[in-house]
């Protein structure tokens, strides 16, 4: 679907309740267009619907309209050679205009040291420029090789409506011409900050004490020549900006330094950094990755993200606060791979013990998430196969009130436990014993329950902890699903196993109501808000926060429909 054909229907809705007399007056102007379609001028022109800033001659830059209605921005408007460093907004174009970029947006400059840092006056996020998205704002790369970038101590404030949610996306999109499940259309978003990785080295204990033993400028996703931006430093209490209904589509090519970018890339961006209603749809790497910081997020939606919906590494503290994954019928990997140290492997265990007795590692807090994964195997996945939540490397997560469900499709016939619904390594299998990664309330409707490890040498299984309330403290239930077979968890579709329900079968049933194995679930699953509630994103009968401004899901904004509606 072209996403103009989208945006159009709404704002021409809009613009038509909000005029009294009927009478629409454009003022033509002439303009000198330079090679690079930006404009420079004195305003009073077609030019103005476009974003424009002052340089530092004083002159007026801009981007030019043209005939469809667009904005388009050549390299000499802003690049990454040419970053923006003053403020700039970037408007809601009439009729669903998109501003097309025709090459990287960063946003601020990269700084490689506290000197170059200190010459700058850069210290946290809001000492450098803001970049400003209005409501119902499209943002569009031409190039593959393209990528927006929020440097350290500049910020991004994108502010979408339920009505008019801020898209950013390729030309290809725009112009229709991409499929829906299609990715690698553009790079993807960076957000960098000056929150605590465990990449750099600190004294004392993260949330008391902690300092910074030295420097901390960690290359970002894409770090590399005239790509360079870093992350990292000792405040998690930063600000980058804030998201709101916010869309990112299409993400993932392969930029300069051989990366293939995520949806958005999260690097030590602090806490007071406001991320509320956001989607990452077809990415082909990770929907969100977090290295480290303590951003958090409330109301997520991952759509056909091939790679890691929830990616975590290099001690990210923050919490997510409602979830939808729903990976493709054909590809994706984990709802959930999250790390605890970043470079595991090549660290000392003396080293690994005292990152997590200093609160270094990746600790998060996870509330009402629903994974909905393809058990997609070898000869479909872009990366590894479909599976659930893989917990390792000393992380320490709290899971709240969450559901998985990997038996809409039948498992890959490959191997055995290639599509597990829980699989917990290495450190973190310590970790767990000792009660500090938890899984609370959760149910699990899985063809291939686990990994099938023990956990630390012990006999504990992965299955027995994540079920055993009286000794470890976990309660969850696996329902009894025959692999190979498909099994479907609706009302509708089953007398033995109902846990989802509502038109798409997305949305959770009152705990009370619900069933595995023909019988009510253990007690011990309970929602922590009560019996009647739910477990998971979102509930049957409830308010449905994705209404209205995600993609993808919802008949009348959707290129095709979710692949398990009609099973």
């Amino acid at each position: 679907m072209n996403i103009k054909s989208v945006i159009v229907t709404v704002v021409v809705a809009t613009a038509l309740g909000a005029c009294s007399s009927g009478d629409i007056n454009i003022d033509p102007a002439t303009n000198v267009t330079n090679s690079n379609n930006t404009t420079v001028t004195g305003g009073g022109n077609v030019n103005d619907i476009c974003a424009s800033y002052l340089n530092t001659g004083g002159q007026k830059i801009q981007g030019v309209a043209d005939s469809n209605g667009d904005c388009t921005y050549g390299p000499s408007f802003v690049s990454n050679v040419l970053p923006l460093k003053v403020d700039m907004t970037i408007p809601a174009l009439p009729n669903g205009g998109a501003h097309i970029f025709g090459a990287s947006l960063f946003v601020g400059q990269s700084y490689r040291s506290n000197a170059e840092l200190a010459a700058a006056g850069i210290a946290q996020g809001g000492d450098g420029p803001t970049l400003t998205i209005e409501a119902g704002a499209t943002l569009a790369f031409k190039s593959s090789k393209d990528f927006l970038v929020v440097n350290r101590g500049s910020r991004i404030v994108a502010v979408g409506r339920v009505d008019a949610p801020i898209t950013i996306t390729s030309e290809s999109d725009v112009l229709g011409t991409v499929g829906p499940e299609d990715v690698q259309q553009w790079g993807g978003m960076v957000i960098d900050g000056f929150g605590v990785t465990n990449k750099c080295a600190y004294t004392g204990t993260r949330g008391i004490d902690l300092m910074l033993a030295g420097e901390c400028h960690v290359d970002s996703e894409g770090s590399s020549g005239n790509d360079e931006n870093q992350y990292g430093g000792n405040n998690d209490d930063d600000s980058s900006g804030q998201l709101e209904y916010f869309i990112v589509k299409h993400t993932g090519a392969t930029v300069g330094n051989g990366d293939e970018l995520n949806g958005i890339t999260f690097g030590a961006v602090g806490r007071n950094t406001i991320v509320r209603n956001l989607e990452a749809y077809s990415t082909y790497d990770d929907g969100i990755e977090m290295f480290g910081g303590a951003v958090s997020f409330e109301n997520y939606v991952a759509l056909y993200v091939r790679d890691d919906a929830i990616d975590i590494d290099e001690g990210w503290i923050g919490t997510i606060d409602n979830a939808l994954v729903i990976q493709s019928a054909t590809d994706g990997n984990h709802c959930i791979e999250a790390d605890g140290i970043g470079d595991f492997g090549n660290l000392d265990p003396l080293v690994i013990e005292d990152f997590i007795a200093r609160g270094l590692q990746s600790s998060p807090v996870i509330n009402n998430l629903t994974c909905i994964i393809s058990a997609n195997g070898p000869a479909t996945a872009t990366h590894d196969p479909g599976a659930g939540w893989r917990l390792r490397e000393g992380v320490t997560p709290i899971i709240n009130n969450s559901i998985v469900i990997a038996s809409y499709g039948a498992t890959d016939a490959t191997s055995s436990s290639d599509n597990y619904c829980l699989r917990i390594d290495n450190r973190s299998q310590q970790a767990a014993l000792d009660g500090d990664l938890q899984i609370n309330s959760a149910l699990w409707s899985c063809g291939e329950n686990t990994k099938g490890q023990s956990l630390a040498g012990t006999a504990v299984s992965e299955e027995a902890f994540a079920t055993n309330d009286a000794i470890y403290g976990q309660g969850g239930q696996f329902a009894t699903i025959v692999a190979g077979a498909a099994t479907s968890p609706t009302a509708n579709n089953d007398t033995e196993l109902q846990l989802l329900g509502g038109s798409l079968g997305i949305a959770s049933l009152p705990w009370n109501t619900s069933l595995i194995d023909s019988a009510a679930p253990v007690a011990t699953s309970e929602p922590s808000a009560g019996p009647g509630e739910h477990l998971g994103a979102l509930a049957v009968g409830g308010s449905d926060w994705t209404a209205g401004w995600t993609y993808g899901i919802h008949s009348g904004n959707r290129a095709e429909a979710l692949w398990f509606e009609t099973l």
